[in-house]
């Protein structure tokens, strides 16, 4: 199984098929979802056969695998690491580990520095927070089927999901701003990307919320306001910015995360736009701080610590046998507070 003197790479079997390496990760893996010719798949199939090709996890020795406990990493964006969701989610994971006889023994970040299947070899499972390419992950990481994705819907079929129900949320926000009479409700949110973990590179992505947001809108022949950027407070504040200098202030303002809506409710506060009265606000995540704001933050709870104890469990399923992929959307919560009122209080 060498080309050359070396080990046999999905890389090598890519050149010499000439096809993409993400490509030959899914034929390999038989992925259902990848659409291409059974010429392809034939011409893959018989290199890495004439290749001798083995995963690179099974050509490892299990060095860090302990009796009796499995070995399990977390992947997750650098923005990530200090938001506050995303924290909770990792919480979720940590916290039931030991339920499980799991050790998280690798923890690393996506954003400055590519990950390399040298620093997966081990690991009999990853959990996934974020926007990361599975796909691409995969290239890397031969155990496909131990991957958890949460916080999206990546588009490989055969690895487990755990996501909140933010497409539910979003209706239920905006048809709650309906019944108070809001009509002109605009959306600020962070530009949505997929973060390839070989090559830093990025995809755009349409976040759901977003994605909702225009939905409803337009199926009540309303217009959509839509302002997007950097995630965090800094991007809320001067994509709020951008809507007040537009002079075509809405009523009411979705945001797409509890921190970006402390950047907004400090620019509405600078330009003396009163919060509920002048304009209405909801967020998403109902964060700690969110009920501690001025004025306290109307918000979408999502419950990140579940999301992460639920992905260690289906972990525990696939490594215990389990086969067939499985998606857990899990329920959220409006919680009232004091940033939304009546529009015919607005100006």
């Amino acid at each position: 199984m060498v080309v050359g003197e070396l080990v046999a790479t999905i890389k090598d079997i890519a050149e010499i098929a000439n096809v993409s390496t993400a490509t030959v990760s899914r034929i390999l893996n038989k992925d259902q979802s990848l659409s291409v010719t059974e010429e392809t798949k034939k011409r893959v199939m018989k290199v890495a056969s004439e290749l001798d090709y083995k995963p690179v996890r099974k050509k490892q020795t299990k060095e860090i695998k302990k009796v009796n406990n499995y070995q399990i990493g977390i992947i997750f964006l650098n923005d990530e690491a200090i938001d506050p969701y995303f924290q909770s989610i990792r919480l979720g994971v940590e916290t039931i580990c030991s339920q499980f006889s799991i050790n998280l023994a690798v923890m690393m970040t996506v954003g400055n520095t590519p990950v390399s299947s040298e620093g997966l070899v081990g690991l009999d499972g990853l959990i996934v927070i974020g926007d990361i390419d599975i796909a691409d992950l995969q290239t890397l990481y031969m155990e496909n089927e131990h991957i958890i994705a949460v916080d999206q819907v990546p588009a490989v079929s055969n690895i487990d999901v755990v996501v909140a129900d933010l497409k539910g949320a979003t209706r239920n926000v905006l048809n709650h701003l309906f019944e108070l009479g809001h009509t002109d409700i605009a959306y600020i949110g962070g530009e949505g990307k997929v973060f390839s973990v070989s090559n830093l590179h990025t995809a755009a992505k349409v976040d759901i919320r977003r994605k909702t947001y225009e939905h409803v809108m337009k199926e009540n022949g309303l217009i959509c306001h839509v302002l997007e950027g950097d995630w965090g407070p800094s991007g809320g504040y001067s994509l709020t910015k951008q809507l007040i200098d537009s002079n075509q202030i809405p009523t009411a303002i979705v945001v797409a995360s509890d921190p970006m809506a402390l950047g907004v409710l400090r620019a509405l506060h600078e330009n003396d736009i009163n919060v509920p009265q002048d304009i209405s606000v909801f967020s998403f995540d109902d964060i700690e701080a969110a009920a501690f704001m001025n004025p306290r933050l109307s918000t979408v709870k999502v419950y990140g610590e579940e999301m992460g104890k639920t992905a260690v469990k289906l972990l525990y399923d696939r490594l215990n046998g389990r086969s067939v992929p499985m998606k857990v959307t899990i329920p959220t919560e409006l919680v009232f507070r004091d940033s939304v009122s009546d529009a015919k209080k607005s100006v």
